[in-house]
């Protein structure tokens, strides 16, 4: 690993790492990406578990999603870096979380959060998130779930597309009326008809990119508030 100046105006120093023997062109470049990476060791400085979590702040900061004594599902949890956010946001207690997380990856425990171990594509998680809830509604559903990438591209597109439909799923029949839904998407992978039906089903319906989502990255996030409630079909 060396490191260099990048231009005189440039402040600090760039981490260049060499591939080891063993490691993939694609992890180093990851790795170098990781060391130079100021949310990365801003996140590090001020606690918490992830650079993401950076993204719900910006988010929050300028949409005000996330507000006192509300309750929050946080959907592909692990490790934990949006449910720090969110504990602070709504003043979730220890002794009464209003946090519920779900992930099928292990995380440390957080104050203030009911964390499940359990894949949310499993049948039965809905209802074991809302009982985790002890049966309330949440006042917002949050997801930054991302199927893992194959290399294939339309492989990943029908992936994500998936999970971000189930998470939409849940949204609609669990949130509470006026409630809000935040869900990571990549371009190209919410399909016309899902937003279609998202607002037919929410007040509002529109795509961000927070400053912490790098500028390569194909990610883009989903903001629907004003729910209306369940549909009877």
């Amino acid at each position: 690993m060396t490191r260099s100046k990048k231009g005189s105006g440039h402040r600090g120093l760039h981490v260049r790492v060499k591939t080891a023997t063993g490691r993939r062109e694609s992890s180093t470049r990851w790795l170098e990406r990781q060391l130079n990476d100021p949310y990365v060791r801003r996140a590090k400085l001020d606690g918490y578990r992830s650079r993401a979590a950076y993204k719900l702040i910006e988010i929050d900061d300028k949409h005000h999603l996330l507000k006192p004594g509300y309750r929050v599902v946080d959907l592909g949890a692990a490790p934990g870096g949006w449910c720090q956010v969110a504990v602070d946001r709504v003043k979730s207690a220890p002794e009464a979380p209003k946090v519920v997380a779900i992930d099928y990856l292990d995380m440390d425990h957080i104050p203030g959060v009911t964390f499940l171990k359990k894949d949310f594509l499993d049948d039965d998680a809905p209802d074991a998130l809302m009982e985790a809830l002890g049966g309330h509604r949440p006042d917002v559903v949050l997801s930054d779930m991302a199927a893992p990438t194959t290399g294939h591209r339309q492989t990943d597109h029908l992936r994500t597309t998936h999970l971000f439909e189930v998470a939409v799923d849940f949204a609609r029949q669990n949130l509470v009326p006026g409630g809000t839904f935040l869900a990571k998407v990549f371009r190209g992978g919410t399909e016309n008809a899902l937003l279609a039906g998202l607002k037919r089903d929410f007040k509002s319906v529109f795509h961000v990119k927070p400053p912490a989502s790098r500028k390569e990255s194909p990610e883009l996030y989903v903001i629907a508030t004003g729910y209306r409630g369940a549909r009877t079909e």
